[in-house]
Parts: structure tokens; sequence; C-alpha cells
């Protein structure tokens, strides 16, 4: 299970050190195999292998003739890198992904149980401050009996 936020920082080459901690589970669950891909919030999605393809096979189920489905498949799929972590735990964030997610060099790794989103430090502020303007409304539906 991935979870916690981390700031990290890109290197010249837009590589990212993931944190030690997370290094062997990702290299064990998928045998090092991870995918990372593009999310409608601006964010990088990034998966182990095997926790990323039942998402991908229920994307591309769904009916390219529909408008929204096209655009989740474009979006998730079309985006969607096979990576692998280097020697020393970097992975590499293609240029492409690093412009759609607006990432600079300092970043947020931030752990989602089965998978992480990476965000531009502005973005994960900005994630956030809508967390603090929710705060006086109600749970979402599934969340209405949580307590802390």
């Amino acid at each position: 299970m991935f979870q916690g936020a981390a700031a990290l920082s890109l290197d010249v080459k837009g590589r990212l050190a993931i944190p030690v901690r997370h290094r062997e589970a990702l290299a064990s669950v998928a045998d090092g195999r991870l995918v990372l891909t593009a999310h409608p919030h601006r964010c990088l999605l990034l998966y182990p292998e095997p926790a990323w393809e039942p998402i991908r096979d229920k994307v591309l189920a769904a009916s390219s003739m529909n408008p929204q489905s096209a655009a989740i498949k474009r979006l998730l799929v079309g985006n969607a890198r096979e990576e692998a972590m280097d020697a020393a735990g970097r992975l590499l964030i293609a240029p492409e992904l690093r412009q759609f997610a607006e990432l600079e060099k300092q970043v947020w790794l931030v752990g989602q149980g089965s998978h992480f989103e990476i965000w531009s430090d502005s973005g994960w502020k900005r994630q956030q401050e809508a967390v603090f303007l929710l705060s006086d409304q109600c749970l979402p539906p599934g969340l209405e009996d949580l307590a802390l």
C-alpha cells in the first residue's frame, strides 16, 4: 500500500528519485515494470504495471463512439508509458508528461493506495487549499460516516 506525500526534486534530465521506502515495494510488486500516465486533474499517475492493467482494460472496453469515453481513452491510454526505475531508483518522466502536469523542479509524490499521483508544487498546493474549502461541506457519497 502506497501512502504519504513527499516533496521531491526532478533532476535536469527529468528524473524523479523514488523514495527508498517505496522502491522495494514497486520493484517487487511489478518486477520493476511501471506505468506512468496523465490524469484529468493535471497530475500524473504512477502504477505498478499489474495494478494498471485492469484499469487500462476497462477504459479500452468503453465505446470509442462516445465522446467522453474516447476522451478518457486518449488521455489515460494515449499518454501511458511503460517505464522502469534505473539502478539508482530514479524514474524518467517524459518531457510531454512533464509539460502536461506542469512539472518543474519541485514535485510531490502522493501515495493513493495502489498507485501514486505526481503533482507540480503549485498543483499540489491548489489541491490542499481545495480540501480546506470543502471542510465545512458534507463528505462525499460513501464517506458520510467517516470518523477521524
